[in-house]
């Protein structure tokens, strides 16, 4: 997998500027207009008041706070740049991280000394610099991007060192999402998907594998029509952490469709490479619980996902099909490339029976409505507990992932009413997000807490974003994550 770029932290060594030879990276306060901190009074010094003269500009004026200008090969420095970057010793989270993205955006194969002196967020700027120095490269032949090293002058970089210890973590797992949801489908089939998850069996996961023999024989037969015309075979993944004690576990369901055609109700040709991201659920799932692993979370997380692939054929499904979920209830398939909801349907009848969970969340790039709804900024949340769903609002805010609760209600469940099963798989085109969240909602035991989270719009982006290049954005894992520190761990 893709590697976050190590960190190292540094005393700051004043002395030691002159000669470095790659890029410094300088935190400067918003309001400062000179040179106030040591290191920026000695830089000013080294550039013969360079830095004075840039910091009493109307260009510097115009730089927003997290954001960074640079001054290039700089007289007195061995530096190829001087990175000017807004943020202050107190600046708050959001812009420290944007700080560090500034950075990490910027890294280049000498690498980069970051002065982040006394600042109270310096581990936030390493966690920002790491999650934008993020590229995708293993299927480009050309050598890979070069990035030297990357060091931090701090005023204790011990205490630094253990604050940005788990956002390090959090930082694999998002990386481990991004290439996950970034890797074409040839690739990532069912079967190397599988064989990546077992492979967190290294970290302490406890990893399980369910094959299409033992989902026949639990009745997940929603979720084995949808992949009954592809090749590769359809499996559930079961990943545990264990690190609560005895109570019962919190759970994560995630749909993984690595590649979604529409079946027979066949998707248009323009944008359909994208559907290599239709598994993006399941890559966050499993992005958080590599992160729970790495961090010894002292949680009981069960993560569930249901890998399928969606492809036309003479076995495929098709519309007016009828199936039956393991729940026993039975589904008239109007479109097939409604896929998606019928493999959650029956993961999250098999969490609750075999964990019966103290909660649930599920992740899934679901319908082209929440995009129309919400756009590329906020991830659709639909629930059926105010507590578990503010919970989890707090933490995207904490986390700065966009999210939006959305209304559910018994006029969209009415949508899903079939004339021959007990329901649809859609409700027609007003409403998509909505009522396919109702459809969810039919597979959730009275009384238990639950989230839907659709993605569609937040888990792959055509334009960087602030912590991410355009591509997999590993959207949630660093929400989810937050909610079970704050919620599930004592």
């Amino acid at each position: 997998m893709t590697n976050p770029l190590p960190i190292k932290f540094l005393e700051t060594d004043l002395e030691a500027l002159a000669g470095i030879s790659g890029r410094i990276a300088l935190l400067v306060a918003p309001d400062d207009n000179a040179a106030r901190s040591p290191a920026a009074r000695r830089l000013n010094r080294l550039t013969k008041g360079a830095l004075n003269r840039f910091l009493g500009s109307d260009a510097w004026g115009k730089v927003k706070p997290g954001e960074a200008t640079d001054l290039a090969w700089p007289a007195g420095l061995q530096a190829e740049a001087l990175q000017i970057v807004k943020a202050g010793p107190r600046a708050d989270v959001a812009t420290a991280r944007k700080a560090g993205a500034a950075i990490g955006k910027a890294v280049g194969k000498a690498g980069v000394l970051v002065l982040a002196g006394s600042m109270l967020r310096a581990a936030d700027v390493s966690f920002g610099l790491a999650l934008r120095a993020y590229d995708f490269e293993p299927h480009k032949t050309a050598e890979p991007t070069a990035r030297g090293p990357v060091q931090m002058m701090v005023k204790d970089p011990e205490a630094v060192a253990l604050a940005a210890n788990p956002m390090a973590a959090v930082a694999e797992g998002v990386f481990f999402t991004r290439d996950l949801v970034n890797e074409p489908a040839n690739v990532l089939t069912t079967d190397d998907f599988a064989a990546r998850l077992a492979a967190m069996q290294e970290l302490g996961l406890e990893v399980e594998i369910l094959e299409e023999e033992a989902l026949e024989a639990l009745g997940m037969g929603a979720l084995l029509g949808v992949g009954q015309g592809s090749d590769s075979p359809s499996k559930v993944v079961v990943m545990q952490w264990n690190g609560g004690g005895e109570g019962a576990p919190f759970a994560l369901v995630g749909k993984g469709v690595v590649f979604d055609t529409g079946g027979i109700s066949i998707k248009p040709a323009a944008g359909m490479e994208e559907m290599t991201m239709d598994m993006g659920g399941a890559g966050v799932v499993a992005g958080v619980m590599r992160t729970l692993a790495l961090r010894r979370a002292k949680a009981n997380v069960v993560g569930l996902v249901g890998l399928v692939e969606n492809m036309p054929d003479g076995r495929a499904q098709r519309p007016g099909d009828v199936v039956k979920s393991m729940k026993g209830d039975t589904i008239e398939v109007i479109n097939t490339d409604a896929e998606g909801r019928l493999v959650l349907a029956d993961v999250l009848w098999y969490a609750q029976e075999r964990f019966k969970p103290v909660g649930m969340i599920n992740l899934a790039t679901l319908t082209g409505a929440i995009i129309i709804a919400l756009g590329h900024e906020n991830t659709g949340v639909f629930s059926n507990d105010d507590g578990l769903c503010d919970a989890f609002l707090t933490a995207c805010k904490s986390e700065g992932e966009g999210a939006w609760r959305m209304p559910m209600g018994d006029a969209y469940d009415a949508k899903l009413k079939s004339r021959i099963a007990d329901m649809m798989n859609v409700g027609g085109r007003d409403g998509g997000a909505i009522t396919a969240a109702q459809f969810l909602k039919r597979f959730v035991k009275e009384g238990m807490p639950w989230c839907h989270l659709d993605i569609a719009g937040t888990a792959l982006v055509k334009t960087d974003t602030t912590l991410a290049p355009k591509g997999a954005t590993g959207w949630g894992v660093m929400a989810l994550d937050r909610l079970i520190r704050d919620r599930f761990e004592g």
